[in-house]
């Protein structure tokens, strides 16, 4: 027996429903714990605007598809819902939607908090949680945090099922994560953990992008307030932590969105737009209010829910344009003739205002490829809204030209200059992601040319890289000691390798990303000004003679760093570097150090400026009234700190 519903919801619920601004959704949608004339049970209510009749069937019914008919609620847009005495949590259940052809659909909801683990594909009833946080603090101070430009953020990026896994090839809890990445990655000084799709999905040997289930963490981990442990722990461990979140397309799974009601719903009827070609998957229709409504609170769903500090937006630039992959002919201009992805561009304007009104202090980063304007610029003024977007040129460009031959580099270091002719462009992470370990690619490690041990020194001198470059950081799992092979979803990471008597000089790498962490985190000199010209000045990209790059990381009122690069497999003895500020200068991290796997080679202690300008290399940004003669170990990059601030 089953109770209509359709009174439970108020004018304003079905107002901002039919607005498409209903940002708690799925308080309104869904599966929610309820009683009638004093009976316990569940409400059940979904979205299906063109269903010519929707039941629920699950365990609480013997799934019996006529036993729980769902009833319309007036005003609503195509809400169906009722009340279904004596159903109790962890019980699966799915809508039994009837197509206007007549067609018996059995759906998974796509507003449930939980789903069971595959091969099944039901969902679950499960309540919004009742995890007791301990993270006020962190939340607090998040909220009142300063700008996002002037905070460090380097980020470890994890896939969960492959990070780590059990005796037997069984996959680490949240639990387990919480006991043990955590105090990983807090020994390596990131600031945070950048976590692979959690939501459901049907595919264990999977990256988590083919989503089901948006509302439902994976269970392959555990439940959904173990997952909220995870976070709270990284919380008050000092750890930030990041969703990767897929709004740009979804799987064509018969029993999750796609033709949700028996016609296309979630995605747009045209096939031209519906049909993502490179995923096999469907497009979501960003022109439909309810759409957009259903997206945008599921990015609020994780940030408040599971008080996520931000959202990495996969896939932007496949949602801007409409002839993303697409062949000639097999695409349908906008209203303007031009190939922008006009309701796109809407969807992101508003999710990046409603998140950032929403939730203050949580971010926004796009993987955005292309040249794309004003993706970090504000959405009121015309922006996409953004607080970040991933350089994909700069590590292409960075990962190509450390891939040449050392001998060869010479004639090619415009490839690493070129990056900070556009690097203060938009507000930009730098990327060395899990799409740059797979498909052939190999891993970071196996990129560099040379035997293991220039391999070490070439991945070295590219982390230094990485962290002087003015911008955001993030590196994959695994690069903390060399991977050596590529990453796969299916097994754990080679963890035996830097402890192995063979391997001398993988666990270096940790430590030198330790340090790189801590100067990165603890100089303002590194981080305060990193999206903009006046923290950076170059003192040396122009020397035809070797692959030597120089230049400086500032701030008002602090010790400026100065940055020394060595692309040869030659030292450089004696080389002259402008030095803008007289004086002493002390060296802080060499790359070539003992303790990081290297021969102690190169410059050390405290090196002191002498006049003499340096020609050859001008560069009007800086006086060169002075200049540090330094030796410059083979591949290696040195960073000496002024023991004078600048005014």
């Amino acid at each position: 027996m089953s109770y209509s519903a359709r009174n439970d919801f108020s004018a304003f619920d079905l107002h901002l429903l039919g607005e498409g601004r209903h940002w708690e959704l799925y308080r309104f949608l869904g599966a929610h714990p309820a009683e009638e004339n004093g009976v316990p049970g569940w409400r059940f209510a979904v979205w299906a605007p063109r269903a010519k009749a929707v039941s629920v069937a699950g365990d609480f019914n013997n799934w019996d598809w006529e036993a729980a008919p769902l009833l319309p609620v007036e005003q609503s847009g195509g809400v169906w819902a009722a009340f279904v005495p004596g159903a109790r949590a962890g019980q699966r259940y799915k809508f039994g939607i009837r197509a206007r052809d007549g067609a018996l659909l059995h759906k998974a909801d796509p507003l449930a908090f939980a789903a069971e683990l595959r091969p099944g594909n039901a969902s679950v009833t499960a309540g919004l949680g009742s995890h007791a946080w301990n993270d006020a603090d962190w939340m607090r101070r998040r909220a009142e945090s300063p700008s996002f430009g002037e905070r460090p953020m380097s980020i470890y990026e994890v896939h969960a099922g492959s990070w780590r896994r059990k005796d037997g090839n069984g996959w680490l809890s949240y639990a387990d994560l919480a006991r043990e990445l955590i105090p990983h990655v807090r020994d390596l000084g990131f600031t945070h953990i950048e976590f692979l799709p959690l939501a459901e999905h049907p595919l264990d040997e999977s990256w988590g992008y083919q989503t089901g289930g948006y509302f439902a963490p994976t269970s392959r981990f555990g439940s959904p307030d173990e997952l909220r442990g995870l976070v709270d722990a990284c919380h008050q461990a000092g750890l930030g932590v990041i969703l990767d979140w897929v709004p740009a397309h979804f799987p064509k799974d018969s029993f999750a969105l796609a033709r949700f009601d028996g016609a296309p719903l979630y995605e747009y009827a045209d096939p031209r737009r519906a049909e993502h070609p490179d995923w096999g998957t469907l497009v979501f229709d960003y022109g439909r209010p309810q759409v957009r409504n259903f997206l945008i609170a599921n990015a609020l769903y994780w940030l408040k829910e599971f008080h996520f500090d931000g959202l990495r937006v996969d896939a932007v630039s496949s949602m801007l344009y409409l002839d993303y992959s697409r062949k000639a002919g097999g695409w349908v201009p906008n209203s303007l003739g031009g190939r922008e992805h006009l309701e796109a561009m809407d969807f992101l304007r508003e999710l990046n205002a409603v998140v950032h009104e929403q939730v203050p202090g949580a971010i926004t980063c796009a993987e955005e490829a292309s040249a794309w304007p004003g993706v970090t610029r504000p959405s009121k003024d015309g922006g996409l809204g953004f607080d970040c977007k991933w350089n994909m040129g700069w590590m292409h460009d960075s990962l190509d030209y450390l891939r040449i031959a050392p001998q060869q580099r010479r004639a090619r270091l415009n490839a690493l200059t070129f990056s900070l002719t556009y690097a203060f462009s938009e507000r930009f992470l730098l990327p060395l992601s899990h799409d740059e370990v797979v498909h052939g690619k190999a891993s970071l490690f196996g990129k560099m040319p040379g035997g293991p041990e220039q391999k070490l020194a070439n991945l070295r001198l590219l982390y230094a890289w990485m962290w002087a470059h003015p911008g955001k950081k993030l590196l994959f799992m695994g690069g903390e000691f060399g991977q050596k092979n590529e990453w796969s979803e299916a097994r754990s990471l080679d963890w035996p390798l830097p402890d192995s008597p063979d391997e001398a000089g993988r666990a270096g790498l940790g430590t030198l990303l330790r340090d790189l962490n801590a100067l990165y985190r603890e100089e303002p000199a590194m981080h305060a000004k990193e999206h903009g010209w006046e923290g950076f000045t170059w003192l040396d990209c122009k020397n035809n003679a070797a692959p030597v790059l120089a230049f400086l990381r500032v701030a008002p009122g602090e010790r400026p760093l100065l940055w020394a690069f060595n692309f040869s497999p030659a030292e450089q003895r004696n080389y002259a570097v402008p030095c803008p500020l007289a004086g002493a200068w002390n060296l802080r991290l060499n790359t070539d150090s003992r303790f990081y796997g290297g021969r102690d080679g190169g410059s050390g202690g405290r090196l002191c400026s002498t006049p003499g300008r340096v020609t050859g290399r001008p560069l009007p940004s800086v006086p060169h009234e002075d200049r540090l003669l330094l030796t410059l170990p083979p591949l290696a990059a040195l960073a000496l700190q002024a023991e004078e601030a600048l005014p």
